[in-house]
């Protein structure tokens, strides 16, 4: 018993895709067991389970069967030939798709899908048009999604595709997508730096609000020591003059005095 075989039987019994991680499992799970010889196969690696149904793809296309091997956003699985397509639908019925992607969609999920990771800023730089409205369409249909944010000012999110998105165009991976090397060297602009962002302009900027810092300093200090002249000067003043007045009162309360009491023995000493 060979290893693809073991997985053409898995594949034809699972109901959805599996990846080569997933039937190594199988593997592993069914050597528990210990039936049939699955011991054989505990111990198989995802590279020899990759290359055995890459081995059992071709073999089908040389059989020319109805159905070949595929494999879709890391998974494989069988699908129906196409002109066989009148037959199945048939017998499973015809399921409402979902409405087709419009031109625009198109345009940008491709610029999404070849130049990811990338900004809206740079979608909308490569068509020219505002793509707010496309990028809810395909976020809804989840086929792009926000992947992380760039290394730039204002750290807007970066976006790209998703599994779904392999699994919509029947990519294996990325690398299937068709050349497109002129979309890939179209040039785009990223967002320009602060000016405080260089050595100098940091020194600079540094130096000055240093420099503003000592001005004002100096400036409240010698405010500061004006002020206290100024106090000392108009409270000296003010002692000064206020022991002067007191004087000159004193001085003349006592000539005043003096004045009386002559006056009042002078006209004592002529009254008979």
């Amino acid at each position: 018993m060979e290893l693809k075989d073991i997985l053409e039987a898995i594949l034809f019994s699972s109901q959805k895709p599996l990846s080569a991680k997933e039937l190594q499992d199988v593997l592993k799970q069914a050597s528990e067991v210990g039936e049939g010889g699955s011991q054989d196969f505990s111990q198989t690696k995802a590279a020899a389970v990759t290359k055995a149904l890459e081995t059992l793809s071709e073999e089908i296309v040389q059989l020319k069967r109805p159905y070949h091997l595929v494999c879709v956003a890391g998974s494989w699985q069988f699908v129906t030939q196409t002109e066989y397509a009148p037959w199945v639908r048939a017998m499973v019925g015809i399921k409402n798709r979902p409405t087709r992607l419009s031109k625009p969609a198109l345009e940008t999920l491709a610029i999404i899908a070849y130049r990811q990771p990338i900004t809206r800023a740079q979608m909308e730089e490569i068509r020219g048009v505002s793509v707010d409205g496309v990028i809810g369409t395909l976020t809804e249909r989840e086929l792009v999604e926000v992947v992380g944010r760039a290394d730039v000012p204002g750290r807007p999110q970066t976006y790209g595709t998703t599994q779904i998105f392999l699994e919509y165009f029947g990519l294996r991976n990325l690398e299937e997508l068709p050349d497109a090397e002129e979309l890939r060297q179209v040039p785009i602009s990223k967002p320009e730096a602060p000016v405080t962002t260089g050595e100098d302009d940091e020194n600079l900027e540094q130096m000055a609000l240093e420099e503003v810092t000592q001005a004002k300093a100096n400036d409240a200090s010698q405010l500061v020591k004006q002020v206290s002249e100024d106090g000392e000067e108009e409270e000296d003043y003010d002692e000064d003059d206020f022991e002067d007045d007191e004087d000159d009162e004193d001085d003349e309360d006592e000539e005043g005095f003096d004045d009386e009491e002559g006056e009042a023995v002078e006209e004592a000493s002529q009254t008979p």
